[in-house]
């Protein structure tokens, strides 16, 4: 062994130190490095889009690294002992660096991060020791390599915002579902019998939330009004605790609340107690989904219906469950009944009942794009549609005096017959990434589809003749380009997110009224009542806004959660419940009194 170290010792030593300041041929390199810079400036300046994302981000700092190894190994003007040794620490460091790194720095985050560091850190340190010996210059350039290898081991990716900015921690501070994992060892788990018979005959009654965006899936909450002092009256924080990673949003049915979560490798249904957050029951199914930008977790919210709650989890688990106990009734493997391929970021729609049917979009090829299943049964009813990508959930509307449901995907919005699946009409756009955000009815003719990116919004005007049914384009417009910020109706008048901008638009021409910041990728509710928007900031905020055309008026904001908050919002029975992937907590509204002004910001 001794003589081997000899050895290296001995080849190092020997390597040429004559090479001339200017024997090293660096201006190549200084160009490709500035050619990742351009291209890292253009993917997060200006508007998002998926192209920008993977060409800037992942596609330039792979090819940009590529290049550098080119260079180093055939213009470098290196002695081959270098070049061979330049490119094997380089290649070793990174392999040894996603072998530490794993799953708390996955290879895509680090092609993000570590790779255009790697390349800065390359090309600068021989920048900045131009002046000094090649032995000096050498060693500078492998300790480089070192640095960011071990630099990038030591840290955690907790996913990013709508802006493509990471949360970035040390891996050996734990996270907040290891926090909750560690907190529930000591919690007692609570008894079936004792609350499931205080519930046994649950059923949806005025003043419930049911299901994703309420009873309507419009986002839009009647009959409610709330103080907007804040300043005088702010909402009343009634309880609040840690909750598991998930975009799920609520379902409330009288003081009963439930959500989905994860929980280490498990996925869980979840009621929660409304007055105080302690839970009543759970559902776990041994699945996890995690991906680099949203995290780990279920996507879905739970749907309430006929003292049943259908959840389903980002793998595509669909649980028929019974909404006082718990017990399951059914479930079904929407991936293996559709052949669809595990979507990027997840399965994520919020499955909707109808005519006894429960439907969920799954993107399956051949015409598996939506299924629906029995309630009673859990078995296939039908499967139709097209569109490979979607994070939309199927909702209903009455148009031409039809029922029917809706779904939008990458290939267009899709109207069914909900009891057969057969399609009634369609508005074919095709674009390249999935949609998200839920069509919105308008009236018994028109619909508006958004499309985020670089898509736009459409108006349509859908009329029935017998059989026939005849859809015409009214207008497109690319000033709003919702992605997976829905947006709200009021009177001629849309509010919604382009982006991290909210904004008013016109229904009647698809011109902006006004444009606002200060609420990242939030979402958004209406207070129809009241004619205000209450948003849910990205950051965790809650904020009142006027739904006035002329401008922006911002009532009232304060602080609800912590952490990045991508979940709807839900009020139900003068309480508001806000989550995140992080904590939940429940405010109790100030009602406004029953003789009030109907004047906005006013008592």
């Amino acid at each position: 062994m001794s003589d081997v170290v000899k050895q290296v010792d001995s080849a190092w030593t020997e390597l040429p130190t004559n090479i001339p300041r200017n024997g090293l041929r660096l201006w190549p390199a200084i160009v490709i490095l500035a050619v990742l810079g351009l291209a890292r400036v253009w993917a997060l300046t200006g508007e998002p889009a998926p192209s920008k994302f993977f060409g800037g981000l992942i596609i330039a700092p792979v090819l940009v690294t590529l290049l550098l190894n080119l260079w180093w190994l055939f213009a470098s003007r290196l002695r081959w002992g270098d070049r061979l040794l330049g490119t094997g620490a380089f290649l070793t460091v990174a392999a040894a660096t996603m072998k530490i790194a794993g799953k708390d720095f996955p290879p895509m985050a680090l092609i993000m991060y570590a790779l255009p560091v790697a390349a800065l850190a390359w090309v600068g340190s021989l920048v900045l020791s131009w002046t000094l010996a090649w032995p000096i210059r050498r060693l500078g350039l492998l300790l480089a390599f070192l640095a960011v290898g071990t630099y990038y081991s030591l840290l955690r990716v907790e996913g990013m915002d709508g802006s493509f900015n990471s949360k970035i921690s040390w891996r050996w501070t734990p996270t907040s579902e290891a926090k909750l994992l560690s907190e529930l060892k000591t919690v007692t788990k609570p008894s079936e019998s004792s609350e499931s018979a205080s519930i046994a005959d649950l059923t949806l009654s005025e003043g419930d939330w049911p299901g994703f965006r309420g009873p309507a899936r419009n986002g839009q909450l009647d009959g409610v009004r709330i103080r907007s002092d804040w300043d005088k009256a702010p909402p009343r924080e009634l309880w609040r605790h840690r909750v598991g990673p998930g975009w799920s949003s609520f379902a409330v049915i009288g003081n009963r609340l439930f959500t989905q979560e994860q929980r280490g490798e498990d996925e869980f249904v979840i009621c929660y107690d409304a007055d105080n957050g302690n839970e009543v029951w759970s559902h776990r199914d041994t699945t996890r989904f995690e991906e680099v930008v949203a995290g780990p977790g279920p996507r879905a919210t739970p749907t309430f219906h006929d003292g049943r709650i259908y959840a389903m989890g980002a793998n595509g688990r669909l649980n028929c469950l019974n909404a006082a106990t718990g017990q399951l009734y059914w479930g079904a493997d929407i991936a293996a009944d559709s052949q669809a391929k595990l979507p990027l970021w997840g399965f994520s729609s919020s499955h909707f009942v109808l005519q006894d049917l429960v439907s969920v979009y799954a993107g399956g090829p051949d015409g598996k794009s939506v299924l629906a299943y029995h309630i009673e049964s859990g078995k296939l009813a039908w499967a139709s549609g097209e569109g490979l990508q979607s994070y939309c959930s199927t909702q209903s509307a009455m148009i031409g005096q039809v029922e029917q449901l809706l779904i939008a995907t990458n290939a267009g919005l899709f109207s069914f017959d909900p009891g057969s699946g057969v399609i009634l009409w369609e508005n074919r756009w095709p674009v390249e990434q999935a949609r998200v955000v839920q069509p919105a009815v308008l009236s018994d003719t028109d619909v508006l589809l958004g499309t985020g990116m670089a898509g736009g919004t459409r108006r349509l005007h859908v009329t029935r003749d017998g059989d026939k049914w005849n859809v015409e384009e009214l207008w497109t417009t690319k000033s709003i380009k919702p992605y997976f910020n829905d947006l709200v109706v009021s009177g001629e008048y849309l509010y919604g997110f382009d982006g991290a901008v909210f904004m008013c638009v016109s229904l009647n021409d698809g011109k902006i009224k006004w444009r606002a910041r200060g609420y990242g990728n939030g979402q958004v509710l209406l207070l129809t009542d009241d004619q205000q928007l209450l948003i849910l900031t990205e950051t965790g905020e809650v904020a009142l806004v006027a739904a006035k055309p002329d401008s922006h008026q911002e009532i009232a904001k304060v602080k609800a959660i912590e952490g990045k908050t991508w979940n709807h919002p839900v009020i139900a029975h003068g309480k508001l419940f806000a989550r995140n992937a992080e904590e939940m907590a429940c405010f109790e509204l100030p009602a406004q009194p029953v003789d009030a002004r109907r004047t906005t910001g006013s008592d």
